[in-house]
Order: C-alpha cells, then structure tokens, then sequence
C-alpha cells in the first residue's frame, strides 16, 4: 500500500470513527435520556425510599447480567470483524449465544434461589417480588446485547440504534409510565425490564438477520472465542462491581432513601459517560481491523482525535454539573431530593468520569490489541480501591463519600489502562492541541462559572440556556488557544452535513494539512 492510499485509508477511518459516534450519540443520548426520564417518572411517583429499592433491584439486575454476558458482547465483535466468510461470522455468534446462554441460565437460578439472602442483606424490607422481577429480565438482556454485539461486528449502528437506543428504551419508558398510573407502584419497573428486553432481543437479532442470516452452515470458534472472552468476563464484573459497589454498599450501611438521594446523582453524572462512550462502539471493531493488517501506529491518530472530540464535546456539560449541582438535581427530581449533600455528590461523580474520559478509549483499545489479561488486571485493581474506599467513606461521610470513591475509582481505572496501552502500544491522547485544550478550557472557563454560581441560581428554562453558552464559550477558548488541528475538519464536516448548515467563524482557526 503506498503513503497516499494509507492516508486516504487513515482518514476514511477516522471519518468512519466520527460519522458512526455521531449516530451512535444521538442514539444513546436518547437512551441516556429515556433512562434519566425514567428514573425522573420514578421519583416523582415514589418517596426516596421506594426509589431506593428500584435502584438496589436495577443493581442486581446489572451484575447478574454482567455475569450473564460473560464477555461476548466484546468477543463476538471483534472476531466477526476478522472474518470474511459468513459461515464463520454466524458460527461466531451462535458460539457466543450458546456459551452466554449456558452461563445466564446458571446466574438466574443462582439469583432465583438466594434471593432472601439478598434482599434481606440490602434492603430495608421484605422487597423478594421486585428483586425477582429485574432477575428475570436478565436472560432477555442479555440475548439483546449479544445481538447488538453481533450487530457492531459488522461496524453497523443505525441497527442497534433502532433496537436497543429507541425500541428498548422507548417501550420500557411507556410501559412503566402506564404501570405507575395503573397502581404497580415499585414493580412497575420491574415488569417494564421483562417485557421491554424480551421486545429488545427479538428486535436486535430481527436486524442481526438483516445483516446476515441467522440459519445456515456454521463454522464454530468456540476455543478462540472462550480464550478471549473470558478475561473480558471478569473484567467486565470488575467493572460493573465498581460501578454499582456503591450502591449496594450504601444499601448495606444507609437506609434505602439514602440510596435513592445518591442515585438521582448517579444518571446525571452518567450523561457525561454516555458522551465519552460513543466513540468507543466502532473504536473497538477498528482497532482489531488495524491491528490484523498491521497498520497499529495509525491507531495513535485515531485516539488522539477520539479522546481530543469526547472531551470537547463533554466539557459544556461538565462545566454546567460542576458549577451547579444543587440547582440541577433540583430542578429535575424536585425538592424532595436535596440534602445529604446531593449538590457536591453530583459535581465529584461528573469530575470523576471527566477526568476518566480525557485519558480516551484505552480498554477498548487494549481489547481490539487482544491484551484482555490486562483489562481483568486493571479493573481489579480499581475494584478493589473502590470496595477499600467505600468501606473507608460511606459510614463517616455518606453518599459524598460514596461518590468519592466511585469517582476516584473510574479515575484510576482509565488512567492506569492509559499507562499500559502507552507502554505495549504507544497509543497516547496527548499532542500540542489536546493539552493545550486539557489545560485552557478549566483554567479559563472554571472561574467565571463558579463566580456566576454564588450569584444566580438556575431552572428548567435557564440551565439549558447555560449549557449552550458553556458550548459557546467551549469553542472559542479552544479556537483562540490554537487547540484545534487539521484532522478536526473531519467531524465539523460531518456535523455540518448532518445539520445542514455550515458553522461559520471555526474553519478559520483549523490550520492546513501540510
């Protein structure tokens, strides 16, 4: 291959990166949102304590199903994107399908038998009806998300955005909303997990189909694909345990309403991981695909853009969580919420998943390079701090120091996979322009913020008004600091093509390729 068609082939990769992050955003900023609307509904529906014991039943639901996956939501991708003849392709899935199967049948009927155990260790009463529901949606959510796995071999989105970002969220939104004014109270979101995956799955792998036909011959790689996915299995309950540690340990020492204050938090705060997540959906896929041709060194190009656009994008709304918290979580689940410190929760969840993002896609990276074994290595050693820390916080400072745990725990995760990814691959999201953007855009733009904060408060109507100004201002402290880079003309044209309209004033600060 000669220079010109490796950089022609480079930029059509890092305009495949964008294009399908920018798809995959609105997609899941979608969910993200049907989530958010539905924890919102939930609250204002139910008194924090009974919002409390949703949020326990979701984490346990969430770690069964981590357990359930067992890795080949990863595996099934990223050998499926390797192979040329169907027969492997479909072989791949269907070995991930029955494996996956096999290991989700155990779980829930582990789950199903101790579920006194459970609910009697974190929850505040008998609570066996609801913990039971979101154990039976475990075996659809799964079957979802290998279908949306073997949808993503194919570098697709728009497919698993019909099916997991709208048909899934959409119908478990509507369902629960019919079923809290029908009188379900607490199970209503229970019985919306059930019948909304199982709406899920058929969908998703309705779609799979499309793509390739789900019967025919098969060649199986059942060796290749456990050998993969397992590390990836408990990397990923590594990873889950951090991320809902904290729930269930403030289950464990706190009342169920403590719970339910510290998870209005939580999905706020999420919004920003959303953001730093959607590039990450065709980044692995790439990744193995540069990787196998041996073109590794343009990967560095790619996750510098990745990581450089994640944060840019990011930042408004982490300035907007950061500056006023108080006022957020307030104007979105009411006043009922507000205390035990929610205001400085939400702000050290945001700084937490921030500073995780601006180190860029770093386990995905590592996956698509095959180093699986130091992705388990990694999120235990951040499991680990974050069980450590919450045991150390939770008692003396509440759901503050749940948060700081949790916060520092994703911190170190991502970080300390940045310094093996550098180590073993020389993959870096540091150039001139991302540290320059890392460092103006806090240094200028974090003062005036907190200044207006201890002035004014803000609403419905004003925070979003907020928001765009802090877009605004994102944008020019990034031109003026000379922040952006040829490569940058890539997502600005395809931001433009998909709004229609041409962004005036940015162009003049992005400099020429040379």
């Amino acid at each position: 291959m000669t220079s010109n068609e490796e950089m022609a082939d480079d930029r059509t990769g890092l305009t495949g990166v964008v294009s399908s992050a920018s798809l995959v955003l609105v997609g899941s900023l979608l969910g993200s949102s049907s989530k958010l609307v539905e924890r919102v509904i939930i609250a204002r529906f139910l008194p924090p304590g009974s919002y409390g014991e949703v949020s326990l039943g979701i984490a346990v639901m969430s770690l069964g199903l981590t357990f359930g996956i067992a890795g080949f939501d990863q595996g099934i991708p990223r050998f499926m994107s390797r192979f040329e003849d169907e027969r492997d392709k479909r072989g791949t899935w269907l070995t991930g399908l029955a494996l996956s199967g096999i290991v989700t049948l155990v779980v829930t009927a582990l789950l199903l038998t101790r579920l006194e155990w459970v609910t009697s260790t974190i929850f505040d009463n008998e609570a066996s009806r609801l913990a039971a529901l979101f154990v039976l949606a475990i075996p659809m959510l799964v079957g979802q998300s290998l279908g949306v796995g073997g949808v993503r071999g194919f570098e697709n989105t728009i497919y698993r955005t019909y099916a997991r970002d709208l048909l899934y969220n959409g119908l478990r939104l509507g369902l629960l909303v019919a079923l809290l004014l029908a009188g379900f109270g607490v199970f209503a979101a229970g019985y919306a997990y059930v019948i909304a995956g199982a709406a899920g799955f058929l969908a998703i792998h309705y779609f799979l189909n499309r793509l390739m036909s789900l019967r025919g011959p098969v060649r199986m790689h059942g060796r290749q694909l456990l050998w993969f996915s397992l590390p990836l299995l408990f990397s990923a309950a590594v990873t889950k345990l951090l991320s809902q540690i904290d729930t269930i340990m403030l289950g464990y020492y706190l009342s169920n309403a403590s719970v339910g204050i510290y998870d209005v938090a939580y999905p706020l705060a999420l919004g920003l991981g959303v953001i730093f997540s959607s590039f990450g959906f065709i980044y692995l896929p790439l990744t193995s695909r540069f990787d196998a041709s041996g073109r590794r060194g343009e990967l560095d190009r790619v996750h510098k853009l990745t990581a450089k656009w994640t944060v840019l994008v990011g930042f408004p709304v982490f300035l907007t969580f950061a500056a006023f918290p108080a006022d957020i979580v307030n104007a979105v689940f009411g006043d009922e919420y507000i205390g035990q410190g929610v205001g400085a929760t939400l702000a050290i969840l945001s700084s937490g998943f921030f500073v995780s993002g601006m180190a860029g896609y770093c386990q995905n990276a590592l996956s698509g390079l095959g180093y699986t074994r130091s992705i388990l290595a990694v999120n235990v050693i951040s499991a680990v701090a974050n069980i450590v820390l919450n045991v150390l916080l939770i008692p003396q400072y509440g759901i503050v120091g749940a948060a700081a745990a949790s916060a520092l725990s994703f911190a170190t995760l991502n970080w300390v996979a940045f310094a093996f990814l550098y180590h073993v691959a020389g993959i870096s999201p540091f150039s001139r322009y991302t540290v320059k953007m890392y460092v103006f855009l806090p240094l200028l733009l974090f003062p005036p913020a907190f200044a207006l904060s201890s002035a004014v408060s803000l609403n419905l109507l004003t925070i979003p008004v907020f928001g765009v100004v802090a877009g605004i201002a994102t944008l020019v402290v990034c031109a003026v600091t000379g922040c952006f880079q040829p490569e940058d003309e890539i997502p600005l044209e395809l931001i433009e093509g998909r709004l229609g309209v041409r962004i005036p004033y940015i162009r003049r600060y992005i400099p020429d390729e040379n």
